[in-house]
């Protein structure tokens, strides 16, 4: 026998209601449908659930489509990582398709971007040449890469611009590559927005911080000028960038809606590896209004993104 003077709650009298009346967040119209052998790129899309992430997918393509039929602006982020994946080839069919009309790396970006072109392969095993000092030391990374921005600095161009025009020009086996000579050749604003200390290049003799600065600071303000486009009906897209895109993306809006620029029709879309506080905040939630929407994505870039692009082009 119980010692408590409570006694429990009982069941009896609780008022229910007919199933079917109920408003329900899933229904079986929303479902997957299965697809059948050797569906295309569309078909499979169109067969992903209407919920979750899947409803989201399908309504971010309809929307970058139209954005591009609309020639709003379809600005992209890439953090190094994307490039080291081998996505370039991806990225750079993008560009020629019009998916893509500014395009945004962080200081790391530009060294494999170069390295892919002038070599053939990029990242090397950090933990192995870091035991020996010889982390970061390949010459041509460092001296080729540092003398173009310092030569950048002479015309008045910023990074993104001076790299594009070098490796553009140069007679490197896999030019075809380069994310940075293909944005030069089809004249596609690139910005590189670098962090003094981060890059392997800081530390060669060809180094000058204050072409560093300049350029790095010429880009920034060139950003900040590509995102009026945004209104509208635009997108910025972050990819893999989890500290140094996202940062630069929020200082470059508010200046501009500081200017006086309305900026408030837009959508942002950040496809990572797994949720990142910046790209969350500064990308996805802070910067859209009611007037626009954030996307997030989770989920390795290698496959993410070949699936993004080839969904954009089946449906184009």
């Amino acid at each position: 026998m119980t010692k408590y003077k409570e006694k429990p709650v009982s069941p009896k009298g609780i008022r229910t209601y007919p199933l079917r009346e109920r408003k329900s967040k899933v229904e079986i119209e929303n479902f997957a449908k299965p697809v059948k052998k050797n569906c295309d790129s569309k078909a499979f899309i169109n067969s992903l659930p209407d919920i979750l992430a899947g409803k989201d997918f399908k309504d971010l393509i309809q929307k970058v489509i139209q954005a591009k039929k609309n020639q709003k602006a379809l600005i992209w982020g890439i953090g190094a990582h994307v490039i080291k994946v081998g996505l370039s080839p991806v990225l750079i069919d993008l560009m020629k398709e019009g998916f893509i009309t500014a395009l945004a790396l962080n200081g790391a970006g530009i060294i494999h971007d170069f390295e892919i072109a002038f070599a053939g392969k990029t990242s090397e095993d950090v933990e192995s040449q870091l035991k020996n000092g010889s982390f970061g030391m390949a010459r041509e990374t460092g001296e080729f890469l540092n003398n173009a921005i310092n030569e950048g600095i002479k015309e008045k161009i910023g990074i993104g611009e001076a790299i594009g025009k070098f490796l553009y020009s140069s007679k490197y086996p896999h030019i075809d590559k380069s994310l940075l000579a293909t944005a030069y050749m089809l004249n596609i604003p690139a910005t590189v927005h670098v962090a003094i200390g981060t890059d392997i290049i800081h530390f060669h003799p060809q180094v000058r911080g204050e072409a560093l600065g300049e350029a790095s600071l010429k880009d920034f303000f060139l950003f900040a000028s590509i995102l009026k486009k945004l209104e509208g009906g635009g997108f910025f897209f972050n990819i893999g960038s989890a500290v140094i895109l996202p940062e630069v993306f929020l200082k470059a809006l508010t200046m501009i809606r500081n200017l006086g620029f309305k900026v408030e029709n837009f959508y942002t879309v950040v496809f990572d590896f797994n949720y990142q506080y910046r790209p969350l905040q500064n990308v996805a939630r802070r910067p859209v209004s009611e007037k626009g929407k954030g996307y997030y994505f989770i989920g390795h870039h290698e496959i993410m993104i070949p699936l993004l692009a080839a969904t954009l082009k089946s449906f184009d």
